[in-house]
């Protein structure tokens, strides 16, 4: 059954991470997550914490947490309220709600992140900072959108939660962890550049020729494959963790 077309902007109804189940509602908050991308960053910051010696479950789970909240759920609620002309979930939720979304879900995640860094990791204050900047300024497009950039996105959700993961169990820097982010940066570039196209050609897709639908598949199935692959290397080597 083909799923309902979501008000205002009837290609994000069909994203290939929308449940094609559920109400319109339900389908309009999963899509506004973007999953496998969330899915990203969260893995950046398992792998960040995969690269201390010493251990500290209950903090993996908690910097995961920390992301979800931040990222998942409040830096996208912001990105729908901060995209200019454009409702990319059209009207579902009210500006009101999307903001009450996005505050409640942003102090949620320095509630956890706070406790942590008052007791136990007061170096993850630095990142803290940074990332509260960037999830208001990278997604209400700020400062005339001096950091809508890819390069600024790279550093905030490539870089930043593998430093944080990392500081979370070691309460410090070190120069291979600095190569990891830097790693992580890349992988997210490659995400946001074959993503900002892809979007502009989903956008118009019923007025597409069989070349830009090729195309068109040909971004998807990159985005898959990198959103896919980093979710995997980071559940891939917190299993090899557990397990030794």
């Amino acid at each position: 059954m083909k799923p309902q077309q979501i008000s205002g902007e009837p290609a994000r109804g069909t994203e290939w991470f929308v449940p094609q189940w559920g109400s319109l509602r339900f389908r309009t908050f999963v899509g506004l997550l973007f999953l496998p991308y969330t899915g990203m960053v969260l893995s950046f910051a398992v792998i960040g914490s995969l690269l201390a010696r010493q251990l500290i479950y209950g903090r993996i789970w908690a910097i995961v947490l920390v992301y979800f909240f931040g990222l998942g759920i409040a830096a996208h609620a912001l990105d729908a309220l901060g995209s200019k002309g454009v409702k990319p979930w059209g009207s579902v939720f009210s500006r009101s709600q999307l903001w009450w979304l996005a505050l409640a879900s942003f102090a949620a995640a320095y509630g956890i992140a706070g406790y942590y860094m008052i007791r136990y990791v007061p170096l993850l204050w630095s990142i803290a900072l940074l990332e509260g900047f960037f999830v208001f300024a990278y997604n209400l497009e700020l400062f005339g959108g001096h950091f809508h950039t890819d390069g600024w996105f790279a550093f905030s959700w490539g870089a930043l939660p593998v430093l944080a993961g990392y500081v979370m169990q070691t309460n410090r820097l070190s120069f291979a962890v600095l190569l990891l982010a830097a790693a992580m940066a890349l992988f997210s570039l490659v995400e946001i550049k074959v993503s900002r196209p892809y979007k502009a050609l989903k956008r118009k897709q019923s007025e597409l020729d069989d070349g830009q639908q090729a195309l068109l598949q040909r971004y998807e199935t990159l985005l898959k494959c990198i959103s896919l692959g980093v979710i995997l290397l980071g559940a891939g080597l917190l299993a090899a963790r557990v397990a030794g």
